[in-house]
């Protein structure tokens, strides 16, 4: 749960530099938005959620 927050926490806070750095508009963050929010109850929510855990994992386990 604190992995999922987090990363909305940031992908909000990417979005809103982008729509205040006039790099994309409202309108086009808005659908983004509602694309995500609608395909997380999707049926393919959970192949989505577990590749983002297994990316997550693989970020987090190399060594430098």
């Amino acid at each position: 749960m604190a992995i999922s927050l987090s990363v909305v926490v940031l992908l909000a806070v990417i979005m809103v530099i982008l729509i205040r750095g006039n790099h994309i508009k409202p309108g086009p963050a808005i659908v983004a938005t509602l694309f995500g929010f609608f395909l997380a109850s999707s049926s393919i929510a959970p192949d989505v959620n577990q590749f983002l855990k297994s990316l997550s994992d693989t970020i987090s386990g190399i060594d430098l």
